[in-house]
């Protein structure tokens, strides 16, 4: 941000030393914006205020890594499709500490954040994960996937060389398998894919549960927490979540929901009720058009057709 906003200055300050005779004449057409810079493939980022959480970050996918005197508690090894990214988070970890990585902790059971964690089983680390999400590897079987050590059920304290994290199981969502990860003293949580930050839920409904998805929200917005790390950069600039965030999503959801229904009880479902499906009061939000689809099926499926 410090980068794009010494950009803006120069230029303004190089505009206005420009005498007019200088500027180009009216009838030539305006150079074309610079396009913005693209991101690095990866990063690691310390969270402010917090002294020893970090947010990983490779792609379109981050994991939070927890750093304590003790060890490391690192979370989703996000290796799906580019294996390279998990000996890269190993490294990132190791710029910040030598201290062992004690544990890896699932967030829910899809690959496209777990899989791919053999470095970390290498360098000696227990995986856990709820037991629902176990008992879809062990029937699934991926290669790439690291089976969990150890499972919990609705919850699991984890306490680290002074360090308190707290594993809830809040029923189903986007999942049947998700986690919340809660640091009390630090006030933040790490949940993924079941609440965005700053734009919509599009590919996360396909196998979700929609109704169990509000309470779950409900349940998150209940506990103590001020930020929120999501499973894929928050919009805009890799921002961290608020309560806000979660309120918004749970609107939008109840608003589709309400929508759907009608739709439903008019025979609408499945192809007229996509297509005529429309929130205009999120039409401004980052995803819109690609998820709205995806919302108005998978809503046609419970009030369409009861599943």
């Amino acid at each position: 941000m410090k980068r794009m906003t010494l950009i803006f200055l120069a230029g303004a300050l190089t505009a206005i030393s420009q005498p007019a005779w200088s500027q180009a004449p009216a009838d030539k057409p305006a150079a074309a914006p610079a396009p913005a810079a693209k991101p690095p493939t990866f990063e690691t980022k310390k969270v402010d205020g917090a002294d020893n959480v970090y947010v990983f970050r490779y792609a379109n996918h981050q994991s939070m890594f927890v750093v304590t005197p003790a060890g490391v508690i690192a979370t989703d090894p996000i290796g799906y499709g580019h294996p390279q990214s998990v000996e890269t988070y190993v490294a990132e970890i190791r710029k910040v500490t030598d201290k062992p990585i004690k544990y890896v902790i699932y967030s829910h059971h899809h690959f496209d954040h777990i899989a791919g964690g053999k470095p970390f089983k290498d360098a000696g680390a227990i995986f856990i994960a709820h037991k629902k999400a176990k008992e879809h590897l062990v029937v699934i079987k991926d290669p790439a996937t690291v089976l969990p050590d150890k499972t919990i059920g609705n919850s699991k304290t984890i306490k680290l060389g002074g360090t308190t994290l707290e594993l809830n199981y809040i029923g189903l969502n986007h999942s049947d398998s998700s986690l919340v990860m809660r640091l009390p003293k630090e006030k933040i949580i790490f949940a993924v894919d079941f609440l965005p930050v700053g734009s919509l839920p599009g590919l996360a409904m396909i196998d979700s549960y929609p109704l169990e998805w509000e309470v779950g929200m409900k349940k998150v917005l209940a506990m103590d927490w001020e930020r929120l790390i999501p499973g894929h950069p928050g919009l805009p600039n890799g921002r961290l979540g608020t309560k806000k965030d979660v309120q918004d999503i749970l609107a939008f959801l109840q608003e589709s929901s309400a929508e759907m229904q009608k739709a439903a009880r008019d025979g609408k479902c499945w192809q007229p009720a996509e297509k005529e499906f429309k929130m205009p009061k999120y039409a401004s939000w980052p995803g819109y058009e690609t998820a709205l689809p995806l919302v108005a099926r998978r809503y046609c499926g419970l009030w369409g057709r009861g599943t």
